[in-house]
């Protein structure tokens, strides 16, 4: 595996929860060098700051933006962002345009103008690589399955089933302003939640053709955006998938996403490889083998966020094996496993859910990229309470 041959001076975009995920990361590889942190509240840049003090004996620089870093002079290979969706765009590109290659937390953005932004702006930067935090893709689960996949192990795909069956409690939306809004949350379950679901969906399944979908608001107060969605989407391969994502789902269950073609299937549950089974011998059986048959034990897997199935707010395994994956692009000069257009194309899939919702209609992806829905306005309905 090749490194970069000096570290890479790296600076960090908000010193929230995900932040904190971004500075454990970057620490844990000698090809980088925490130089900075950004953020507009000094006092939360300061406290994570004295914190990395303390647990390596070297101080990041605080500043309160990108173009204050700039402005001081301070030379930086790697920009991570990590500030709430609506700012993505507006911070990646100011950090292309500063030389830097980029981290961007998921998603992309939240608005699909500003999204295009950053495409062209990655696009006149090639040299520079820019990634879009999408961890789950670097699961072993994940891997085994897409891999079984582009091998035509599991056949032509016919459906999949990605569930996001999660809980925020009022508390969770209430902590910040920006939660739960338009402009800088981009929507709920889907947007926020369930987005890496989906990316792994496209992943799996390819090119969305098009989507009918239903949102709604049901178990919060005082939010803009959706707690509950369903979607039915069908791929250019003619599959048919059903989305499912919730934060009104009390205690919360595990993310489960199962997919299935004419000679196998998968499920992974809580991140983990529960059930694959590529077909051999067994083709020809008329009723299949009715949950049976599972290969499960042929892979060498380890755990897919450490020692425990938590979120990533919690460990940083699942990101660290992306910022691996960054590391390897930039010293062999190729582009990274999830490129900004991909991530642009997973934005335009939640725009077209959260379209279809909206206006009650079926509607094309290709339609969405065109930017035939970017003026639509979004409204969540609130079904009366009993």
């Amino acid at each position: 595996m090749t490194t970069t041959s000096t570290p890479l001076a790296t600076a960090i975009v908000g010193c929230g929860v995900i932040g904190r995920t971004h500075v454990e990361s970057v620490l844990a590889f000698p090809e980088l060098s925490l130089v900075a942190l950004i953020d507009p509240v000094r006092e939360r840049a300061d406290a994570l700051a004295d914190e990395v003090e303390v647990g390596t004996g070297a101080r990041p620089q605080v500043f309160a933006s990108i173009e204050d870093l700039v402005a001081a002079s301070v030379p930086v290979q790697l920009v991570v962002i990590g500030t709430p969706s609506g700012l993505h765009v507006e911070q990646g590109v100011a950090a292309l345009e500063a030389g830097a290659h980029v981290i961007i937390e998921k998603p992309l953005d939240v608005d699909l103008v500003r999204a295009r932004r950053l495409a062209d702006a990655a696009r006149a930067h090639a040299g520079q690589v820019c990634t879009i935090i999408s961890q789950h893709r670097f699961d072993p689960a994940s891997r085994i399955v897409h891999a079984a996949i582009e091998s035509g192990g599991f056949g032509r795909l016919t459906s999949a089933v990605a569930t996001v069956p999660w809980w925020r409690s009022q508390g969770y939306y209430d902590s910040g302003d920006w939660r739960g809004t338009w402009a800088l949350d981009g929507g709920g379950a889907l947007m926020n939640q369930g987005v890496h679901t989906l990316d792994l969906l496209l992943w799996f399944l390819g090119r969305p053709v098009s989507v009918s979908a239903e949102f709604a608001l049901l178990a919060h107060e005082g939010v803009e955006v959706e707690d509950t969605v369903v979607a039915t989407i069908t791929f250019d391969s003619g599959a048919l998938a059903v989305v499912h994502a919730t934060t009104a789902g009390y205690p919360g269950l595990a993310v489960r996403l199962q997919v299935q073609g004419s000679a196998g299937s998968a499920v992974i549950d809580a991140d983990e490889l529960q059930y694959i089974h590529v077909a051999g011998d067994d083709v020809a059986a008329d009723m299949g083998l009715l949950g049976g048959g599972n290969q499960r034990d042929r892979y060498d897997l380890e755990p897919a966020n450490g020692e425990a199935p938590v979120d990533a707010t919690q460990s940083a395994t699942g990101h660290e094996r992306q910022y691996r994956d960054l590391l390897d692009a930039v010293s062999e000069g190729r582009d990274p496993i999830v490129t900004v257009d991909e991530a642009l194309f997973t934005l335009a899939t939640v725009r077209a859910v959260y379209a279809s919702a909206t206006t009650g209609r079926k509607v094309a992806i290709d339609d969405v990229l065109a930017g035939a829905y970017d003026d639509v306005e979004l409204v969540v309905p609130i079904p009366q309470r009993a």
